[in-house]
């Protein structure tokens, strides 16, 4: 079991943080911080590069510290907050990604919860600091935070579409 956790963590959360280093820089085939802003404010999210950089920093963040498993109650929240955003701009194609759906940031966003709710297991950061075992419980308020803040985020940065 251990070994499964620790696989899917360094694939998710390294997938995640790769993601976050595109929106901000050239590498991983980024497009620099100019890229991220123009890919923001064409989504229709004001902020431009602030905007970018905390999308970037909070997927950076959250990925490593997921993939580290270090602090996972916290980098699932982020996670899933980064994701939860992700997901709102990909709605309104519908779930598959080949028509640019948001099945990617759903399936992100589910593999937080389930690590969340796991724990990092035994080859992790939280283990070796004896910050685990994280109790079931904290799956919902993980959650609940996650899916709050990114819904928060989309609410308090998004542009109303032009009349």
């Amino acid at each position: 079991m251990d070994a499964g956790l620790l696989i899917l963590r360094l694939l998710v959360g390294l997938l995640i943080a790769g993601h976050g280093v595109q929106k901000i820089s050239t590498h991983l085939g980024g497009n620099g911080l100019d890229g991220g802003t123009r890919e923001f404010r064409a989504d229709g999210f004001r902020g431009g590069a602030l905007t970018a950089l905390a999308a970037g920093g909070g997927q950076i963040g959250s990925g490593l510290l997921l993939a580290a498993g270090l602090l996972t109650p916290l980098a699932a929240t982020g996670a899933i907050g980064v994701m939860t955003v992700a997901l709102t701009v990909k709605w309104h194609n519908g779930l598959w990604v080949q028509n640019d759906g948001y099945e990617y940031p759903l399936v992100l966003i589910g593999t937080a919860a389930a690590l969340a709710a796991t724990g990092p297991g035994a080859w992790s950061l939280d283990r070796a600091l004896g910050l685990t075992p994280h109790p079931l419980w904290w799956t919902a308020p993980v959650l609940a935070a996650g899916l709050g803040s990114g819904l928060l985020a989309r609410l308090a940065l998004h542009r109303a579409p032009a009349a």
